[in-house]
C-alpha cells in the first residue's frame, strides 16, 4: 500500500511528459497527438489495476501462502541478494565516484548526439513509386504526354510494376496524407506505380533511376521518389533565395545550385523557376495602325483568335456540350518565325501582314515568377542519397553555402526550407507547452515528496536516459527523429517515477526504524526485483516494434533507455540520494530494529 501514492505520482509524471505532443498545433501533431491520450488512459488504468485489481486477484487466487521461515527478512537474505547488498554498500560508500562516472557518461552521451543521424519523419513502407516528369515551362501538353509515354512504355516491361497510372497536366489525387496536389501545368506529369512490396519498390526505383540517367526521356527532368511519413515537403533539402531583383536572384540561385550539384550527397538539383524560355513579344507601331484604321485592341483580338483561339459554336454529344474553338493551324501557330506573316484584316477589309504594323521580338524570360511574403523567391531544391537523412544534409549544405551567404547584397537572404524547416515548425509548436509540462511535473513531484530538495533531485534524473539512448542508436545505426524524441520524453517520466518510488520506499524504511544508510540500501534491494522484471518486460515488448519503419526509432530509444534507466535506478539513485541528503555510511551493521521491522516492509 505504501507504494501506491509514489506509483500514482510517477504515472502522472509520465503522462504529463506526453502533454506537448497531445496539444501541439502542427502538422506533425496529427501523427503524435493521440499518443498523449492513449498513453495517459493506459497508464492510469494500469495503476488502478496494479493497486486494486491485482491485489484482489492475489488474495483470491493465492489464499494459502505459507509463512516464510525467518520472516520477511529471509526473502532478501539469499546469496544473490547478499552479494547485491554488499555491492550497494560499496556504491553508497563511493557515492562521489559513482556520481562522477554517471555525470561523465551523460556528458559523453550529449556530445555523442552530434554524431547520431538526425531525422524528422521516416520514409513510408508503402509499395508505391512516384515519378514526376517536368518538361521546360511552356511545353505543350502533347509533348508532355509523349515524354510520359516513353516512361510508361519502359515501365510496362518491368515485372515489378503491377499498376501504372499517369496524370498529365496535373498531379495525382491526394490519396495519402503526406502529399500535396500540384497546380495544373501542361508541362508537368505524375506517374504512380504500384508494386507488390517494399523490396520490389526499391529494386524498380533503382533500375528506373539508372534508365533515366542513361537518357530514357531526353529534354525532361524526371524525378523518382516514394511516399514519406510526416508533414509534406516537396523536396527533402531546399533553400530559398529571396530578394527584389529577379536577375540577381537567378545569379545567386545559380551559385547555390552549383554548390548543391557538386555535393555527392545531392541529386536531381533544380529550381522552382526553371530555365529561361523564349518569349515572343510584338511591339505595335501606332502610326501605321492609325493609317490602316486599326487599334491595339482590335489587333489583340485578332491575334488571340489566331494563336489561342476563340469559341465559335457548341456541339452536343449525348448529355455533354463540347465547345468548338477556331484558331490557326499548329504548324503556323507554333512556329515563332512564321508569326510575322500572320494576316490581319484592316478596317476597310484589306489584308495586312502582321509585320507591317509592328515588330516581332523573341526574348529569353523567366517562365514563372514565385513570391513569398510578396518578395520574389527562388527555391533551390534536390533529393538526397538513400542512406542519408535530410536534416544532416541540410546542415552540411548550409555550411558550404556560408561563403555565398556572407557575400549577399543588402536585401537578399538565403534561408533553409525542406524537411528541416518542417521539423523546426513542429519543434516551435512544442516549445510553448514545455513550461506548462515542467510546471505540472514539479507540482506533482512536490505534492508527493513534500520537499523542495527532493523535488529537485527527482527532476535532475529526468535526462539521464540519454546515457542509454545514444549508444543504442549508434549501435543499430538508427536516426534520432520525432518518434525517438517522444520515446526520450517517456523515458524521463519513467526515470522520475522510479526515483519517486525509491524515495517512498526509503522513507518507509526510515519510519520502520532503519538508519538512513541502511534505509537507502534496503530500499534499493526491495525494489530491485520489480524494477528488473518491469524493465525486461518492457524491453522484450518493444523488440517487435524495431522492425517497424515508423515506430522503429521509438522502440530502439525505449530499449536502450530502459536498460540504462534500470542501472540508474539500482546503482546511481542510491548514490545520488546519499549525496543529496548527506547520508554517511554506518560504522557498524544494521540495528537490531531492522530485522524486527522488515517483517512489515512490503
Amino acid at each position: 500500500s505504501h507504494t501506491a501514492a509514489p506509483m500514482l505520482s510517477g504515472t502522472l509524471v509520465t503522462v504529463v511528459g506526453f502533454m506537448p505532443n497531445g496539444f501541439a498545433h502542427s502538422t506533425a501533431g496529427e501523427y503524435t497527438s493521440n499518443m498523449f491520450w492513449i498513453v495517459g488512459i493506459a497508464l492510469i488504468t494500469s495503476w488502478i489495476v496494479a493497486v486494486v485489481f491485482t491485489p484482489y486477484l492475489g488474495v483470491k487466487l493465492l489464499p494459502g501462502i505459507p509463512k516464510i521461515e525467518g520472516g520477511h527478512a529471509a526473502i532478501y537474505s539469499t546469496p544473490s541478494y547478499q552479494r547485491f547488498r554488499e555491492f550497494l554498500v560499496r556504491v553508497v560508500q563511493r557515492k562521489w565516484m559513482v556520481a562522477g562516472i554517471v555525470i561523465g557518461s551523460f556528458v559523453v552521451a550529449v556530445m555523442g548526439m552530434s554524431v547520431v543521424k538526425k531525422q524528422f519523419f521516416p520514409t513510408s513502407d508503402r509499395p508505391e513509386i512516384l515519378v514526376e516528369v517536368q518538361m521546360p515551362y511552356g511545353t505543350s501538353i502533347e509533348q508532355t504526354s509523349a515524354a510520359t509515354n516513353k516512361v510508361e512504355a519502359w515501365l510496362v516491361k518491368q515485372p515489378e510494376a503491377k499498376i501504372v497510372t499517369s496524370y498529365i497536366g496535373q498531379g495525382a489525387p491526394r490519396f495519402y496524407l503526406a502529399m500535396s496536389p500540384e497546380l495544373p501545368d501542361p508541362s508537368f506529369a505524375k506517374i504512380v506505380i504500384r508494386t507488390n512490396d517494399e523490396t520490389q519498390r526499391q529494386v524498380l526505383k533503382v533500375r528506373l533511376r539508372k534508365a533515366i540517367a542513361e537518357g530514357l526521356v531526353p529534354g525532361a527532368q524526371v524525378r523518382v521518389t516514394q511516399l514519406v511519413f510526416g508533414p509534406y515537403s516537396p523536396y527533402p533539402v531546399a533553400f530559398r533565395v529571396m530578394g527584389p531583383d529577379p536577375q540577381k536572384l537567378r545569379a545567386i540561385a545559380a551559385q547555390v545550385e552549383g554548390i548543391m550539384n557538386a555535393s555527392p550527397m545531392m541529386r536531381t538539383v533544380n529550381t522552382d523557376w526553371g530555365p529561361l524560355v523564349p518569349t515572343v513579344h510584338f511591339t505595335l507601331d501606332q502610326d501605321r495602325l492609325g493609317a490602316v484604321g486599326l487599334t491595339s485592341s482590335s489587333v489583340a483580338q485578332q491575334l488571340q483568335f489566331l494563336l489561342s483561339g476563340i469559341p465559335v459554336t457548341n456541339v452536343r454529344e449525348d448529355i455533354r456540350s463540347v465547345e468548338v474553338v477556331a484558331r490557326s493551324a499548329g504548324d503556323t501557330r507554333l512556329d515563332p518565325e512564321r508569326i510575322s506573316g500572320f494576316t490581319l484584316i484592316g478596317s476597310a477589309g484589306q489584308r495586312l501582314p502582321l509585320s507591317q504594323v509592328g515588330k516581332v521580338d523573341i526574348r529569353m524570360e523567366d517562365p514563372i515568377l514565385r513570391r513569398r511574403d510578396r518578395t520574389p523567391t527562388i527555391t533551390v531544391r534536390g533529393d538526397i542519397d538513400e542512406g542519408l537523412q535530410p536534416p544532416d544534409v541540410s546542415t552540411a549544405m548550409l555550411a558550404k553555402l556560408q561563403p555565398v551567404i556572407a557575400r549577399l547584397p543588402a536585401g537578399y537572404t538565403i534561408e533553409e526550407a525542406g524537411a528541416i524547416e518542417e521539423s523546426g515548425k513542429a519543434t516551435k509548436a512544442l516549445v510553448p507547452l514545455f513550461p506548462i509540462m515542467i510546471a505540472l511535473t514539479l507540482l506533482i513531484i512536490i505534492f508527493q515528496t513534500r520537499s523542495i530538495s527532493a523535488t529537485m533531485m527527482v527532476f535532475a534524473t529526468s535526462p539521464l536516459g540519454l546515457i542509454g539512448v545514444v549508444p543504442t542508436l549508434l549501435l543499430f545505426n538508427q536516426p534520432f527523429g520525432i518518434n525517438a524524441l517522444v520515446g526520450l520524453i517517456a523515458l524521463s517520466g519513467i526515470l522520475m517515477r522510479n526515483t519517486l518510488i525509491l524515495i517512498g520506499q526509503i522513507e518507509q524504511n526510515t519510519r520502520e526504524g532503519m538508519t538512513p544508510f541502511h534505509a537507502v540500501v534496503e530500499a534499493t534491494i526491495q525494489r530491485s526485483r520489480p524494477v528488473i522484471l518491469a524493465a525486461l518486460a518492457a524491453m522484450l515488448a518493444f523488440i517487435p516494434l524495431t522492425h517497424s519503419v515508423f515506430w522503429g526509432t521509438l522502440a530502439y530509444t525505449l530499449i536502450g533507455g530502459t536498460f540504462a534507466g534500470t542501472i540508474m535506478t539500482l546503482v546511481f539513485l542510491p548514490a545520488m540520494y546519499a549525496i543529496w541528503f548527506k547520508i554517511r555510511p554506518d560504522a557498524g551493521k544494521a540495528p537490531a530494529a531492522l530485522e524486527e521491522s522488515e517483517s512489515s516492509i512490503a
